[in-house]
């Protein structure tokens, strides 16, 4: 039993080192060590393990890591045919043609949200939105999108949350969500980054259920309120061709 316990243990520990470079391109020994409140010699084992199955590479000159093949080699089954971030990809193109700004494909995935697909935006100034990223569901207009239609339950674990940010209202939170059922999309502006804004409606599958929010991203100087209003039924009747696609 303890040694099935240490197992665990040395497969959660390796998971943790790769998860480090969620935020990070390069990482050496002692950084890591840092993030995960390990011993180096616990963390220099696991990283020699990761590296001789190939899923780190090491740099000899500077003694950092980064991620290696096999884990693109795992990345390239990840999406299939039926899945949302491939199924979607030609419809978010065709949105970003038509608005001009940079379009984002987002699910709730517990308190948080993801990017699991984005079209970036041609013009020369525009919102750069990287793939995979995670983002807190109490700020932006996607996040606000995937709290209003996920059911009361999950707004109301969210609202209780005790990290709950001191700057965000839950006052005008809950009403901004009524309002969100109301109208269909949600905007936000410099609500998450200075200098951004976006609008986001979401993509019920057709059975009716909700599957993800699509969002229109860019300059807040330029992705005015009165732009975003512009926008939003182009965007509304995107997602609801998305939705008519997906099961």
């Amino acid at each position: 039993m303890e040694e099935q316990k240490a197992n665990v243990r040395a497969v959660e520990r390796a998971l943790d080192i790769l998860l480090c470079f969620t935020d990070a391109t390069d990482l050496g020994l002692s950084e890591i060590s840092s993030r995960l409140s390990l011993h180096k010699s616990t963390v220099h084992r696991l990283l020699a393990t990761l590296e001789n199955k190939g899923f780190l590479i090491r740099d000899v000159e500077t003694e950092k890591y980064r991620l290696g093949f096999r884990i693109w080699e795992l990345s390239a089954n990840l999406t299939h045919n039926d899945d949302p971030a491939t199924m979607l990809l030609p419809e978010m193109e065709r949105l970003r043609d038509l608005v001009e700004e940079t379009i984002s494909l987002y699910v709730r995935d517990g308190m948080e949200r993801i990017r699991i697909q984005a079209v970036q935006s041609k013009q020369p100034i525009r919102r750069v939105a990287p793939i995979g990223a995670r983002m807190p569901l109490t700020v932006g207009a996607s996040s606000k999108v995937l709290v209003a239609y996920a059911g009361a339950a999950v707004a109301r674990e969210l609202l209780e949350d005790p990290d709950w940010p001191d700057f965000v209202s839950r006052e005008s939170y809950v009403e901004q969500l009524e309002q969100i059922r109301q109208q269909g999309f949600a905007t936000s502006v410099e609500e998450r980054e200075l200098g951004t804004a976006a609008v986001a409606a979401p993509i019920f599958n057709r059975n009716g259920q909700l599957v993800a929010s699509i969002a229109a991203s860019g300059p807040s100087n330029r992705l005015t309120q009165e732009k975003m209003s512009q926008y939003a039924p182009f965007i509304k009747e995107a997602a609801y061709r998305m939705g008519k696609m997906m099961k």
